[in-house]
């Protein structure tokens, strides 16, 4: 069968610009679609395309009249969701491919996408799931699968969970990295110029903050990859630099010193950025010192708030005194800290003060802030659902309000941006 797998192009639209003319939205990191390569390498027997619309955005139509598909899959988060419903009207009118989507906004919330312009949702982890649904279309028989549902506009969609297991990482197949070779030099983090690969150890997340839609992508399962499975990726990328992306690579301290005694063994000389809890770092910090000489440059550590109050909201399971410990040792190892920061739409501006100053204290080198922004089938946006003033997805790109600020709107961007634009000075990895 011919597949073509869609990476969709940069969209999602800005209340700042748009209406105030403030730059905020900054990228930094273009980064290769991992999703679509590790779904193509459980597809071997079949010819498969990625297109990356990020990089190649008028690349669509002469894909599909060279490659002729006969199945194409799109992947998409929240405020890719209302593009690829039109990318996916695009190829309803080009070819007679028949079409199916996952990844993220999917898998939260699939009723969006029981469309006529779909013909399936892929439900969580879509690795071994495509690959049954690609056989029973080749098979012509009536399609039932865990974890894929059949669109049915009108009527609400009929799933049958998938039960996720460590088998459904199908860890014998490795990512085909080699459908993206002719993109390869645009993924760069390219405020810092570094040029970066991106390898999967781990599946899931043993927590539940309410914010967050990583939850869902595995029934609330936790999986790890086995360490040879990790190290055969990583050498399969000639890039310096590893980006593990994982929601949280040290989730089972155990692996993850295994990991890194695997690497060390293995003779592999990279650099590695990885996502770490502060509660981890505090609880394990020989682990963390164990990464730093086998490569590991910096972490990524979504610190949040700087409230206990606000944290205990987000059901962070964690705490300010343990967020500035983890800081203290991470800076004791040399280790450069990512530190992710939700700012609520009800911030005031003393509450803007108070973070710019904690960030600048405690030096973290590499500030990354988006606002609060619940997300379709989220806890969050069940909580908050009610006071949404903005359901365009197009808006939720995690850097516009969609709920009402408490501050005049404009300010509240303001001091938003003057946040970014300090950042942007300070960053250093």
């Amino acid at each position: 069968m011919r597949i073509l797998l869609i990476n969709p192009p940069n969209c999602g639209r800005s209340i700042p610009e748009e209406r105030y003319g403030i730059d905020s939205l900054k990228q930094i990191f273009r980064g290769e679609p991992l999703a679509l390569e590790v779904l193509a390498g459980n597809l071997t027997e079949h010819q498969v395309r990625i297109l990356d619309l990020k990089v190649e955005p008028e690349g669509l139509s002469a894909q599909l009249e060279s490659f002729a598909p006969q199945l194409v899959g799109f992947t998409a988060m929240t405020c890719e969701a209302n593009r690829v419903l039109h990318l996916a009207e695009q190829v309803r009118q080009s070819c007679s491919a028949r079409i199916v989507v996952g990844g993220s906004h999917a898998s939260c919330d699939p009723e969006f996408f029981n469309r006529e312009q779909l013909d399936w949702i892929v439900i969580g982890l879509g690795k071994q799931s495509l690959r049954e649904l690609v056989e029973l279309l080749e098979k012509g028989d009536d399609i039932s699968i865990p974890g894929i549902a059949r669109t049915r506009p009108g009527t609400p969609l009929h799933r049958q969970p998938r039960d996720y297991r460590r088998n459904d990482l199908v860890e014998e197949a490795a990512p085909r990295y080699d459908l993206v070779e002719r993109y390869r030099v645009e993924y760069t983090l390219q405020s810092l110029g570094l040029q970066m690969g991106l390898v999967t150890s781990a599946a899931g997340c043993p927590y539940d903050c309410s914010f967050c839609c990583i939850a869902p992508l595995t029934g609330g399962k936790y999986l790890t990859a086995s360490t040879e499975t990790v190290i055969r990726d990583i050498r399969n990328l000639k890039t310096p630099v590893i980006r593990l992306v994982d929601a949280n690579t040290f989730g089972n301290p155990e692996h993850a010193l295994k990991l890194a005694e695997a690497i060390e063994t293995a003779g592999i000389n990279k650099q590695f950025l990885a996502d770490v809890r502060s509660d981890t770092v505090v609880r394990h910090p020989q682990l963390l010192k164990r990464w730093k000489q086998i490569g590991l440059r910096a972490v990524v550590i979504g610190f949040e708030e700087i409230e206990d109050a606000a944290l205990g909201a987000m059901n962070k399971e964690n705490s300010t005194r343990i967020n500035r410990q983890a800081i203290e040792i991470l800076h004791q190892l040399g280790l450069t800290i990512v530190g992710d920061f939700i700012i609520s739409p009800d911030y005031t501006e003393r509450q803007f003060d108070k973070l710019g100053a904690f960030v600048k204290q405690q030096k973290i080198e590499l500030p990354m802030y988006t606002i609060l922004t619940p997300l379709p089938g989220t806890r969050l946006y069940r909580q908050l659902r009610d006071q949404i003033s903005i359901h365009d997805l197009d808006y939720y790109t995690l850097t516009n309000a969609v709920l009402p600020t408490r501050l005049e709107e404009e300010l509240f961007y303001q001091r938003y941006a003057a946040l970014l634009q300090e950042g942007h000075r300070e960053a250093k990895v």
